[in-house]
């Protein structure tokens, strides 16, 4: 059975996630709040408590944005670290690119598009959810933003021989990336990540 790195799972876990299925893959769940009741706590920079070359895949889903951009690099060599060799990432965060478009046209508290916990304004992609933060939840701010060329470009520096992914269509301002550890070809990239991104 491989194994599947919930980064950042918050309270989900493998029964939602696009394209992992429990009969293949054994979920780890990482997270920085206690309250969550992961399996590890620890940080998108601090994964230490993970054995190095112990992981086949990563889930990281609108997380990458609450660190800080110089702690992005840290993260993503941290990621390199725990994979095996032929080791994937699969990250959704959020398009930046469209946020800022949809603020230009002076939409910044619009609703943007509706999620499990209710509508979701500009204004809370870019600095966090506004109800989380006042309830008390300070790990729900936002530190970075992310076009699909930069969140690209920097796996790329991190060690990650392949990457496959863009801007989402009809998402409301998603981006997603399947990052691979080793080189594949243009099929096998497409095969994997096909499923995984667009399920």
């Amino acid at each position: 059975m491989k194994t599947l790195l919930n980064v950042g799972c918050g309270h989900s876990n493998i029964s939602e996630l696009i394209g992992f299925s429990e009969s293949d893959w054994k979920e780890i769940r990482l997270d920085i709040d206690e309250k969550v009741k992961p399996d590890i706590v620890g940080t998108l920079t601090d994964m230490s408590l993970v054995e190095t070359s112990s992981i086949d895949a990563i889930y990281s889903a609108y997380n990458i944005d609450h660190i800080y951009a110089h702690e992005v690099p840290i993260a993503f060599k941290e990621f390199y670290r725990v994979l095996n060799e032929d080791g994937i990432v699969v990250l959704r965060c959020p398009d930046i690119q469209t946020v800022c478009e949809v603020i230009a046209q002076d939409k910044l508290l619009e609703p943007l598009y509706e999620s499990p916990i209710g509508p979701i304004y500009p204004i809370d992609i870019l600095f966090g959810n506004r109800q989380q933060i006042a309830d008390g939840n300070k790990f729900m701010a936002k530190k970075v933003g992310f076009t699909y060329s930069v969140l690209e470009k920097t796996f790329s520096e991190a060690g990650f021989e392949a990457r496959y992914g863009g801007r989402m269509p009809n998402s409301g301002g998603e981006l997603a990336i399947v990052a691979f550890k080793q080189r594949k070809s243009e099929e096998e990239i497409k095969q994997i990540g096909d499923p995984l991104l667009f399920g």
